[in-house]
């Protein structure tokens, strides 16, 4: 359900009465009184004081959280995904603390601090992030109660409306060469993959060693349109021996039983030639196949080795797409708001670049 301003004015309005209501920000001693709502949709008045500060209630300034306020949050909310209200309010309204404070207590917003994946060059770090609203209609709390939501999400940097859910760290097969953090990006744009498959209407082949991966609290291999097993997909049925090469293969759409829109592997700086290897092994097996996308999905900086590696004459033929991690995230974020429906194999191109060079 897409929120409305009348829904959150009537939220805040349910509160208990006669209350003074804390901020989230829990250094931040002051107070909040609302004084009046108006209703269908605002504006809501309210009070503000800082009893540390020797202020109190009857000497404080009456602020209004205007209609357009409300309904500029309301357009930006989405289920089970945090928002940061700085980010969406910019630096506009002074009351962007009061409003996010005030809707944490009710029953379906929830308040969570979230770690960010901060890039660098190549270095991959997990760190602390800022505090977020979350709604979630489905878990209510207490009313009246400020309630903070505990979760394992990552927000990524490279996306702002990317949100990854909790990943098991232990279900996530070690890779050689790569830190803890690189294997858990690559296990994010794996589950990326898949989401963007079920969305666009694939069907999707997970590597065996990974079918274990535990997202969200659920095993990769049961998420929706995750297939159990390479020998039932019809376009594969004469090639056994690809169906083996594939087996380790990241990810491999499928649509209609016929056609195989993509083939992708995720790699770093270490892994790229051999994820090369294994594509051409698969398309060595079954050469009829056609109209494939072999793909490398790498880090927006490993472009420049994408393509060199891409142009190794053992290579070439697989005239190579790169699928970088930035359009992967902007593509998820597409299909997460959007959901889109009769999209052509063709909308992929748009999204991934041609190595080869002529």
């Amino acid at each position: 359900m897409n929120l409305t301003a009348m829904n959150l004015v009537n939220a805040i309005a349910n509160l208990p009465k006669n209350r003074q209501f804390d901020y989230v920000n829990e250094r931040n001693a002051g107070k909040i009184v609302i004084d009046s709502i108006t209703l269908p949709e605002g504006p809501i008045r309210i009070k503000r004081f800082n009893p540390v500060k020797g202020k109190s209630l009857d000497k404080s300034e009456t602020v209004s959280i205007s209609r357009q306020m409300l309904w500029r949050l309301a357009n930006a909310i989405r289920e089970d995904a945090p928002i940061n209200l700085d980010r969406v309010l910019g630096a506009s309204y002074n009351t962007r603390s009061v409003i996010e404070s005030l809707l944490a207590h009710t029953p379906q917003f929830y308040w969570c601090k979230l770690d960010r994946l901060e890039v660098i060059n190549t270095r991959q770090t997990i760190r602390k992030g800022h505090k977020h609203l979350i709604y979630l209609p489905n878990s209510p709390h207490e009313n009246g109660i400020l309630s903070e939501y505990q979760s394992n999400m990552v927000i990524s940097e490279m996306n702002t409306e990317v949100v990854y859910q909790s990943i098991d760290l232990d279900t996530i097969r070690p890779v050689e060469g790569m830190s803890i953090e690189e294997t858990r990006r690559h296990a994010q744009i794996q589950i990326a993959l898949v989401k963007i498959g079920h969305y666009l209407g694939y069907r999707t082949w997970v590597a065996a060693n990974d079918r274990g991966l535990i997202y969200n609290g659920q095993a990769i291999a049961q998420m929706d349109g995750v297939i159990d097993s390479l020998s039932n997909e019809k376009v594969l049925s004469s090639y056994s021996d690809a169906i083996n090469g594939a087996k380790m293969i990241d990810c491999i759409w499928f649509r209609n039983g016929r056609l195989m829109p993509a083939v992708l592997e995720i790699e770093h700086s270490t892994g790229i030639k051999s994820g090369l290897t294994r594509m051409k092994n698969f398309c060595d097996y079954a050469p009829r196949l056609q109209d494939i996308r072999w793909t490398i999905v790498a880090p927006d900086e490993y472009r420049e080795k994408v393509i060199e590696f891409a142009n190794m004459p053992q290579f070439r033929e697989l005239d190579t797409k790169f699928f970088p991690y930035s359009a992967v995230e902007e593509l998820y974020s597409l299909c997460e708001r959007r959901k889109p429906q009769g999209i052509t194999d063709q909308f992929l191109d748009s999204f991934m670049e041609n190595c080869i060079t002529h």
